[in-house]
């Protein structure tokens, strides 16, 4: 087995990221754009984070708590990035958008339906500019639909989706999830279709337009939910940390603190039974023999269980699930799972100092690449690093004179 740890490639060359060389203008701010142009920074890309006058991208405000002089949303999603402040409602600023547009591979945006097109820089503006140009646009619900016009926001999306319909416990109220997944979805999302249309473009030669929708990625990532809704017209119902097709398969506290048990076939509830729990009569119980049994008797059973588990500490029954390979996890707050070995030996964290000499760390990108990626750059400060990296775009253009 090949094991790559994340860590410099032996030739620096092939380390420069996948995307090395491909320029990204990005007009997007908060977090489901932002998360695209990161993750394709983080490939190599060379992203240009275009900021309003004042206080730039939203999230920058966003505090407590703070690193340094950033609030620490805001170094969640722009890592890597250069940043340049433009005023898009200003002839000057349209402008140079155009220009650097003609010099983009990416333009990704996540403005209110309508608002580029107001200043001339929406798709039909650019494509005649640089027909090369793919243009994602990252919105709400959406260019078609009844929606359309409606802005979007991750907490709204989780609520109309119906993830928050299945989220939480029976007897509690439907439940956002504790992250913005809508918009992290979606952040995905556009960048698996970024991707896909650059390599289309070496095909075809041409760029495209791309609309991306919060409703939709959401929708989409409702998965085996969804599925089940299709398939039978019944509505899914909460089951707090418990599975709807799969028991046991929930959480259970022990004498001192709780553990995840994910038991996914009958072979391992065999040996559950018979090698952790010593519990032959458990095994045998015709009321417990196949998953099905046990989802039609999973109140029963996880009674059983849960008065089991409780009598010995949560290391005794790691240790012994361990043992036999059966997957379980302790439950870990935020602080213990970064702090954890295995974040360690993942490389995962990384240091750097604010522009005002303050210390920020971030979670990397997660991926390894046998040939490395390049290592990440703090998330810049407002207007940093951005008016160098548009004079060279600029300079690009055939004819083009000194930049300011």
């Amino acid at each position: 087995m090949t094991v790559f740890d994340g860590g410099a490639a032996p030739d620096a060359a092939r380390s420069l990221g996948p995307l090395h060389g491909i320029r990204v203008l990005d007009l997007s701010r908060v977090l489901a754009g932002p998360w695209c142009t990161q993750c394709l920074a983080d490939l190599g890309a060379q992203v240009l984070k275009i900021e309003s006058p004042g206080d730039g991208d939203e999230t920058r405000s966003w505090g407590p708590p703070y690193m340094g002089d950033l609030a620490a949303y805001y170094t969640c999603a722009n890592r890597s990035k250069h940043s340049l402040t433009v005023d898009l409602k200003s002839a000057e600023g349209q402008r140079l958008i155009r220009d650097l547009a003609a010099e983009a591979d990416v333009l990704i945006e996540n403005f209110k339906l309508g608002t580029l097109d107001r200043f001339r820089l929406g798709y039909d503006d650019l494509k005649p500019v640089n027909p090369a140009l793919i243009y994602c646009s990252v919105s709400g619900y959406g260019r078609t639909g009844p929606e359309a016009a409606r802005a979007g926001y991750d907490f709204v999306i989780q609520g109309e989706t119906g993830l928050m319909s299945v989220t939480g416990f029976p007897d509690g109220p439907p439940t956002k999830v504790g992250v913005a997944v809508s918009d992290l979805f979606s952040g995905l999302y556009a960048s698996q279709a970024i991707l896909a249309a650059l390599l289309g473009r070496q095909r075809t030669g041409r760029g495209q337009f791309l609309d991306v929708a919060l409703f939709d990625c959401q929708l989409a990532a409702m998965a085996n939910v969804a599925a089940g809704a299709l398939a039978t017209g019944a509505e899914s119902r909460r089951y707090g940390n418990a599975h709807p097709n799969v028991v046991p398969y929930e959480v259970f506290e022990t004498s001192d603190g709780p553990f995840v048990l994910a038991i996914g076939n009958d072979r391992q509830f065999r040996t559950l039974c018979e090698s952790v729990l010593e519990d032959i009569a458990m095994r045998d119980d015709p009321a417990f023999r196949t998953n099905a049994d046990r989802v039609a008797n999973r109140v029963l059973l996880s009674r059983r269980l849960a008065a089991r588990f409780r009598e010995r500490p949560r290391a005794h029954w790691m240790e012994r699930l361990a043992a036999r390979s059966l997957p379980a996890g302790a439950v870990r707050s935020v602080v213990q799972a970064l702090a954890s070995d295995q974040v360690a030996g993942r490389n995962l964290l990384h240091s750097f100092e604010t522009a005002g000499g303050g210390p920020i760390r971030v979670v990397g990108y997660p991926v390894k690449f046998e040939d490395g990626l390049p290592p990440p750059g703090r998330p810049p400060a407002q207007g940093e690093g951005g008016g160098e990296i548009a004079k060279q775009w600029l300079e690009r253009r055939p004819g083009a004179g000194p930049t300011p």
